[in-house]
């Protein structure tokens, strides 16, 4: 009897210091690392959770990413008095993860929480916030959010404006308006290269594409804006900048339902915009691979190297929307966005030698 006290006090230790040493590895060792990209498929952090930033965007900062997007979590709902496909959830606020590699991604946690306490507050959980975009204002130091603030119903369509000292939070919010006195969902902003910024927005219910330049503290419109494909219904804009042109990712009005994605081009920001067409290829690449462009995110240290970030929205289950997320490849001028089933950022070098074999 002693004999099997014994061995049963020595199996409850052993069990003790397994525990004890699984908890002392580091977490990034406990989850499995990301080696590749692999766009639609649930995407975890370094704690193993999935990912939760929808409608997000990059910021760079002193050799860190930062991705910001919408956290969605409870139930998704659709309210007894919709007129259309207004699915939601309760606003939770900004998520933020950190990456050094573009892979593998550290939760930060709820950067722009919700305001519970308050119901007529902007980021009251009964209210909407989308489309969360990070900018650093290197004269003033400060990180600026902006993001597309709404009342339940859609029918404030307002930009919401927070800042913080700190890329990881948290951000202070300074209140919503409609920029340019022009309505406002969905958003982005863009940094050129002389530090002026700029905010694009879906404006005149949707039908016409606002670009506005912000003032130097980034917080608000300095009134110069133009008007851009007017009558033409384009949302989800996403801007990068290539060999001096500007280009403008964007997709068509149809709820959550995917279209076909269009991509511009421009000369100068607030100059003339021409549409060059669908830049996607491959399988179901008229349907924009069932997902919406959120952001275009230039790679650091590779030349000619740009992703596409774009969310596959799940209406009835929004806190499962997955991210795809794709190689932008440019030859010969013409730019296209191919699908991948998995990926890595050595297909940007692929390229650059294919390119030079052809040479």
């Amino acid at each position: 009897m002693r004999n099997i006290k014994n061995n049963e006090i020595y199996m409850v230790r052993m069990l003790l210091l397994v525990v004890v040493c699984i908890g002392l590895l580091p977490i990034q060792m406990r989850a499995q690392k990301n080696s590749y990209i692999i766009p639609g498929e649930v995407w975890k952090d370094t704690d193993g959770n999935p990912i939760n930033a929808h409608g997000g965007g990059l910021l760079y900062h002193d050799g860190t990413y930062y991705w910001y997007g919408e956290y969605k979590k409870g139930k998704t709902i659709l309210p007894d008095w919709a007129t259309w496909e207004c699915y939601r959830t309760d606003v939770t606020g900004v998520g933020c993860y950190s990456s050094k590699d573009l892979l593998n991604w550290k939760f930060e946690g709820i950067v722009l929480p919700a305001v519970k306490e308050d119901p007529n507050h902007d980021l009251h959980p009964s209210k909407v916030l989308e489309r969360p975009k990070v900018i650093y204002n290197k004269k003033t130091g400060k990180f600026v959010m902006w993001a597309h603030v709404e009342s339940a119903d859609y029918s404030k369509a307002c930009a919401g404006v927070a800042v913080s000292d700190f890329p990881n939070g948290l951000f202070t919010y300074l209140g919503s308006f409609r920029p340019n006195n022009a309505m406002s969902r969905d958003q982005t902003v863009f940094v050129d290269d002389d530090g002026r910024a700029y905010q694009f927005y879906s404006s005149e219910n949707n039908e016409t594409m606002y670009i506005s330049l912000l003032t130097d503290d980034y917080l608000k419109p300095s009134g110069r804006f133009t008007r851009n494909f007017i009558k033409e219904s384009r949302e989800a804009p996403a801007v990068f900048k290539h060999k001096g042109k500007y280009y403008m990712l964007s997709s068509g009005c149809t709820g959550w339902d995917p279209n076909v994605a269009e991509i511009a081009v421009a000369d100068s920001i607030m100059g003339t915009w021409k549409t060059i067409g669908n830049p996607c290829t491959g399988p179901d690449a008229d349907k924009t691979f069932y997902a919406q462009s959120t952001y275009v995110q230039p790679v650091i240290g590779k030349k000619n190297a740009y992703i596409a970030m774009f969310d596959r929205w799940k209406k009835k289950d929004l806190e499962d929307s997955r991210y795809v997320w794709l190689p932008v490849l440019i030859k010969d001028g013409a730019i296209t966005i191919p699908w991948h089933e998995k990926w890595d950022l050595t297909v940007f070098d692929k390229q650059k030698k294919s390119d030079k074999q052809k040479k």
